[in-house]
């Protein structure tokens, strides 16, 4: 019985994995392409097994799973492959009329898989917070300053506004101005991200203020099925989850009632720090 009820705690790992399974296989005989077998495969396997490391206690489990998604992205499908996988690609491939590359990540991680694991891909995989989490703020020393928020929306506008241009202009190499563009993006992203972390003392405040792929994500992470949930009965309002919060989601309320609940990562700190095990 005990073998039993330990397995049973890694069901959600197997039904991640499960999930891009079925997109791999779906994927791969719509386009006829085993690339998308191989890809979605290597990805929910990934996010699988790190989200089964966690369960069994390991702190690097997160880690883990953001450097063997997100290196794979940026340098595997970017640099080597030359595939613009920031919102600027998706603008891109969209525009082409092309169910491709960044617009098949971005349906599947950041506008329809939110409804069901939120901003897990935040969490999990991302290139640019893979690195940030490195540094040394992850508890926000500062409080939040909301009103910055409303960059990410202008850095979304911007990067429509560029590659709208680029077609307007009927711009020649456009896939090799795709290709610089990722790679300047991203520098531009990680000199940001760092920057903004030593200056609010706080390693997710690019995430807070600036990335444009929330204005995707926060919508549809309000309707996400897979959430922290808080146990009102059992919660003793000490405060250790709202310190220990990355993304200053208010987790000692229940569900979608909470400030900032969209923001959530699916980090699990919060879990880790509650004397009364009310967060689950």
């Amino acid at each position: 019985m005990k073998n039993d009820s330990r397995l049973r705690k890694y069901v959600p790992s197997l039904l991640l994995f499960l999930l891009f399974e079925a997109v791999a296989v779906t994927l791969w005989l719509m386009k006829d392409n085993l690339f998308y077998l191989l890809n979605f495969s290597y990805i929910g396997g990934c996010l699988a097994l790190g989200t089964a490391l966690f369960i069994a206690g390991k702190r690097y489990a997160r880690h883990f799973a953001q450097l063997a998604v997100g290196s794979y992205m940026l340098l595997y499908l970017g640099v080597i492959s030359r595939e613009n996988m920031q919102i600027e690609g998706f603008w891109y491939y969209l525009f082409l009329g092309t169910f491709e590359a960044a617009t098949i990540h971005y349906a599947v991680a950041k506008i329809f898989g939110p409804l069901l694991f939120g901003r897990g891909w935040c969490g999990y995989a991302c290139w640019t917070a893979m690195a940030l989490d490195f540094l040394p703020y992850k508890r926000p020393q500062k409080p939040r300053r909301e009103k910055l928020g409303v960059l990410r929306y202008v850095m979304f506008t911007l990067s429509l506004a560029l590659v709208s241009g680029l077609f307007l202009m009927k711009v020649a190499h456009l896939e090799q101005i795709m290709f610089w563009l990722f790679l300047a993006g991203n520098a531009l992203y990680y000199l940001a991200g760092i920057a903004l972390a030593f200056a609010f003392k706080d390693n997710r405040a690019f995430c807070k203020y600036l990335c444009p792929v929330a204005v995707f994500l926060k919508p549809m992470s309000y309707f996400s099925l897979l959430r922290v949930h808080c146990d009102a009965s059992k919660c003793v309002h000490c405060g250790k989850c709202l310190r220990a919060c990355p993304m200053d989601v208010e987790v000692n309320r229940e569900a979608r009632k909470r400030k900032n609940g969209t923001e959530c990562i699916l980090c699990y700190e919060c879990t880790k720090v509650c004397p009364t095990k009310a967060l689950h």
